[in-house]
């Protein structure tokens, strides 16, 4: 087996490579409900036209790579913790080989705001912080 490279594995199970994180674990696009929801909280943060325009930025902008930890420090939110229901529930989709969706992100003064996929993002840094994350940045 020369010049193949096998995963790595922990007493949990295989840990995930560069190489197939992003396919194995994330959708190539986020799924249309995922905009109103970001909507829906950016509506708390903003007024309904910035919403709106920050909306329609997102839907354009390409899906890109960021890693799980630069994405909760930039943040500056709270990690929850691996028993959170919503990340517990994240993690075991993983576990049972179905994708998540990418997370949409915006840029703002006061810092990165997780407009939609916080529950993802922190069960990707649980996975392991290194992990890339798929996300729209707006």
């Amino acid at each position: 087996m020369a010049g193949k490279k096998k995963a790595k594995t922990s007493a949990k199970g295989p840990l995930f490579t560069k190489r197939t994180q992003w396919d194995s674990i994330w959708m190539n696009e986020p799924e249309e409900h995922d905009f109103p929801a970001a909507a829906d909280y950016l509506s708390l943060l903003y007024g309904k036209k910035p919403v709106r325009e920050t909306v329609r930025r997102l839907r354009a902008e390409k899906t890109r790579l960021r890693k799980a930890k630069d994405i909760m420090r930039a943040s500056g939110v709270d990690l929850l913790p691996a028993d959170n229901l919503h990340v517990r529930k994240n993690i075991a989709k993983v576990m049972r080989g179905k994708k998540l969706s990418p997370v949409l992100l915006v840029r703002r003064p006061e810092g990165l705001v997780i407009a939609d996929g916080y529950h993802r993002v922190c069960a990707a840094y649980h996975l392991t912080e290194d992990l890339t994350v798929p996300c729209r940045l707006a």
